[in-house]
């Protein structure tokens, strides 16, 4: 099969209209309208695509379709990322603060919109400074030793995520489309609901305080920041989550929007859907178990719990 090019989803909190992926490798996603023709009504419907070669060298794709009718299980836990996927809070969020940050303290530096991107293929705040000074420079401003520039940089990332927070409390950052929808589904079928983010703890609560709204909050448990010494994508995070839960990876569904968010989930042994974000459109998502441009709500709704569930089942019909 041909592949076509995928054009990142636009920065909205609407999700894109284009709903058939293609891949050269492993996932095909198909509009409902499409699954529901090979399904015989089934609303949803995740497509693979095993390559077989022919004796002249060229490959055909077979197609297999997996429903996401009513499920005989539902995960055990449901694992957010929090940021680009609860919110896309990178390129209007996070980078802005961090800019904020850089001036106040008046160290010469901008971060644009290219340049943070390949930046958050570093997990963490604090390691993204320390990476991007090692190599550019540090700022006049900053202090010679490394014990004293861990301090400067954990000062810095302190400052920004109070501009940060300040941000969310104002609410000019929406939810992405369906992620109360699916928080809900989960928490009212007594499905675990937990976000794991490198970000720092009390950011990643703060999205999920005032955006989630504080009766869905007491029910979320977070895992965020320096809750691990490792981040991702070292499935550190995630399995921390699961031993917390008392639940095995193998029941966890993962929601990522990032290529190193999908590694630590793989990692841990998790199924992972990625939504794709703003700064994530064009990364390498082949080990992914689906791939969507949002989760979506009514009447634009990607997928649900109950299409969660059925990945757990590997339930494949021809």
């Amino acid at each position: 099969m041909a592949s076509k090019a995928i054009s990142p989803p636009p920065l909205t909190a609407s999700c894109s209209s284009a709903k058939t992926q293609f891949f050269t490798k492993k996932t095909v996603l198909l509009s409902s309208s499409s699954c529901s023709k090979i399904l015989g009504g089934s609303r949803l419907a995740s497509i693979r695509i095993k390559k077989r070669t022919l004796s002249s060298g060229r490959g055909f794709g077979v197609v297999k379709c997996m429903a996401s009718a009513a499920p005989s299980v539902l995960p055990k836990a449901l694992l957010f990322d929090c940021d680009g996927v609860l919110v896309d809070t990178e390129k209007d969020g996070h980078r802005i603060s961090f800019n904020e940050t850089f001036a106040e303290k008046e160290l010469g530096v901008t971060w644009d919109v290219d340049l943070y991107g390949e930046l958050l293929k570093i997990g963490g705040g604090k390691e993204r400074m320390t990476a991007y000074f090692n190599k550019a420079g540090w700022p006049d401003k900053a202090p010679k030793s490394d014990e004293e520039r861990k301090e400067f940089v954990a000062s810095l990332h302190k400052r920004k995520t109070e501009l940060f927070m300040a941000l969310i409390e104002k609410k000019l950052l929406p939810l992405r489309p369906g992620v109360a929808k699916l928080i809900d589904q989960a928490l009212g079928n007594g499905v675990n609901v937990a976000v794991c983010s490198t970000s720092n703890e009390k950011a990643v609560s703060a999205v999920v305080s005032f955006l989630l709204g504080p009766e869905r909050a007491e029910k979320i448990q977070i895992f965020a920041g320096d809750v691990v010494p490792r981040k991702k994508p070292d499935p550190a995070i995630y399995l921390l989550a699961a031993e917390t839960l008392g639940v095995e990876p193998s029941s966890c569904v993962v929601v990522e929007d990032s290529a190193i968010g999908l590694a630590a989930a793989k990692a841990a042994g998790m199924t992972c859907i990625v939504t794709k974000s703003g700064y994530t459109g064009d990364e390498d998502f082949v080990n992914a178990d689906a791939v969507f441009d949002c989760i979506g709500d009514p009447p634009e709704e990607r997928f649900d719990l109950a299409f969660c569930g059925s990945l757990l089942e590997k339930q494949y019909v021809s």
